[in-house]
């Protein structure tokens, strides 16, 4: 096969397959190491991607006792990161406040109020913005309150914040006269938690997550190649190209059948006796063959004989050892041997 077949032939491939060959002409190591890279990477992303989830889920606590002095738990919790925007959205950091009615006042109309002040400054007085934040019209200032408390009892408060620095206040209120309530013995504790990171843990987590899935994919794909390569044999796309050409050459096989050859036995011979035989003198004997070597005598082939099958008027006919008929008419001698008929 010339240059110019191979040439012929690859052009009959189609464009849109050229990634694949590109693919197709990596070695059988060369596409051991691909697999195992994507293999790598996909327990690198999805190790990143746990972490991730591991650092947004881990809130950031802290914890504020009951001030006598303020007749309230007041508490800095410091800078609040994210990147949320201002108001109540979906990127919100969540803000949990466990409050513990230790020594709850006596009086039945007694509620636990708590306060989430976004303000740099948690020294300045901050009861203009508990005022606000129970109007609920800026999201800045958060307001939640509990009633019917029971002395031991625990009580959960959930607010979504802004990035931003906080201040919290928890405090007794009375109801009855719409103040603070400021009993001497009065007692509470407060726990609480951040999640400042869940945001971004989460969304780097779900990137790391995706990655590790298109890694996934890619290492499928690449085992499925190396499976293909192994049990079709490392071949390259010149030797696919050269043994379909062949294999297809094989198929075609010859372009006609042979020449047909005789359809049956010759013609009968003559009905009539034969003429007399030779009249002459007999020819000269011929002088023997030089004599050879044994191991320069060729081994006779072992041919099948031809038969004479008798015809009527004591004539035969020569059949040969692949089924047909000489066209000669032969004569048995009186020793049994044949001779051709001479008219």
């Amino acid at each position: 096969m010339t240059e110019q077949d191979v040439v012929a032939a690859s052009e009959e491939i189609p464009a849109d397959a050229d990634r694949e060959e590109v693919a197709e002409s990596l070695t059988l190591d060369q596409r051991k190491e691909e697999l195992k890279k994507s293999r790598w990477n996909v327990f690198l992303w999805l190790g990143i991607a746990v972490l991730m989830f591991t650092f947004a889920l881990f809130p950031m606590p802290f914890s504020a006792n009951y001030d006598d002095f303020t007749n309230s738990v007041e508490k800095d919790i410091g800078l609040v990161w994210g990147p949320s925007l201002p108001g109540e959205d979906l990127f919100d950091a969540p803000l949990h406040l466990d409050v513990t009615a230790s020594n709850p006042p006596a009086h039945s109309n007694i509620s636990i109020d708590a306060y989430v002040i976004k303000m740099n400054n948690c020294q300045v007085n901050l009861g203009i913005f508990t005022d606000e934040a129970k109007l609920g019209t800026n999201h800045a200032y958060q307001y939640q309150n509990r009633s019917g408390l029971v002395e031991g009892e625990e009580y959960t408060f959930k607010f979504s914040v802004d990035p931003g620095q906080y201040c919290i206040i928890v405090q007794y209120f009375n109801h009855t006269s719409g103040k603070v309530d400021s009993t001497f013995n009065n007692d509470m504790s407060v726990d609480g938690k951040v999640w400042p990171n869940q945001v971004i843990g989460g969304l780097f987590g779900i990137i790391c997550l995706s990655l590790s899935a298109f890694a996934f994919i890619g290492a499928q794909k690449h085992g499925a190649q190396l499976k293909t390569l192994l049990e079709n044999g490392d071949e390259s796309t010149e030797e696919k190209v050269l043994a379909s050409l062949t294999d297809s050459r094989v198929a075609a096989g010859p372009t006609g059948p042979p020449s047909p050859g005789p359809t049956g036995p010759p013609a009968a011979g003559p009905t009539g006796p034969p003429s007399p035989g030779p009249t002459g003198p007999p020819a000269p004997e011929t002088p023997p063959a030089p004599l050879v070597e044994a191991s320069q005598v060729q081994q006779p082939v072992e041919v099948q004989e031809a038969t004479f099958e008798p015809a009527e008027g004591g004539y035969f006919f020569k059949k040969l050892a692949d089924g047909t008929y000489e066209q000669t008419v032969y004569v048995q001698n009186p020793d049994g041997s044949y001779a051709p008929y001479e008219a």
